[in-house]
């Protein structure tokens, strides 16, 4: 699974990192509220402290909630019951007192994992008009033709099938093929592997200021 990790303490972070990671779960790391925020898309599940040094998990929590449904495990030294209720109240899903055992970190993280995903398995086909993609034989077609396309470029026209006619940012579309930002060039290379391989008309629309959209009329 794909975990966002909000800690402040480098060694509790680096050591969760590399757990995580150990287990084969891919993990980004930050004690920015901020950049978590960012990360929002990318991930499908996020452990968050309560004790952050720009603001305080709970206060952070809120701001997730009014994004995400993802999945959150809070983490803390506070064991008092009231903190307990407080986390579950403003939206936690799970709550972890430290000191705690990776074991049990990890099936917890499972637990909440197969409940968010549950009923939710991969479509057989994503459709928009005359597009089909199959996530799962990684297959795409226009009417009958069948596309070549490279890995992101895939990637690219899913992420566009899961959310038609909806304007993506830059960022959405880098977190959702690439799990990080990375240079816009490589997105517009690879944006232009897509309309190529789409052809005419071309529904990847240039949304100026705000982004891409999938669109036909």
């Amino acid at each position: 699974m794909r975990v966002l990790l909000v800690e402040d303490d480098p060694g509790v972070r680096e050591a969760l990192e590399l757990g995580l990671s150990l287990e084969g779960h891919e993990v980004k790391a930050t004690e920015s509220p901020k950049e978590a925020l960012s990360l929002l898309p990318w991930a499908e599940v996020v452990i968050l402290d309560v004790l952050l040094p720009e603001r305080d998990g709970f206060s952070l929590l809120k701001d997730i909630r009014a994004r995400s449904e993802v999945p959150v495990l809070m983490l803390t030294a506070l064991d008092a019951v009231e903190w307990r209720v407080k986390g579950l109240k403003e939206g936690a899903d799970d709550y972890l007192v430290k000191p705690y055992s990776l074991s049990e970190l990890l099936a917890r993280l499972e637990a909440l994992w197969r409940r968010a995903h549950r009923g939710k398995e991969a479509p057989e086909v994503l459709a928009y008009k005359d597009l089909r993609l199959y996530p799962r034989r990684m297959e795409a077609f226009r009417g009958e033709r069948r596309l070549s396309l490279p890995p992101k470029a895939f990637l690219l026209l899913k992420a566009f099938l899961e959310s038609p006619e909806e304007v993506l940012s830059k960022e959405a579309l880098m977190l959702r093929v690439w799990g990080e930002e990375v240079d816009p060039a490589t997105l517009e290379v690879h944006l232009s592997l897509l309309r190529k391989a789409l052809g005419e008309p071309n529904p990847i629309q240039t949304v100026r200021g705000y982004g891409y959209r999938l669109f036909l009329p």
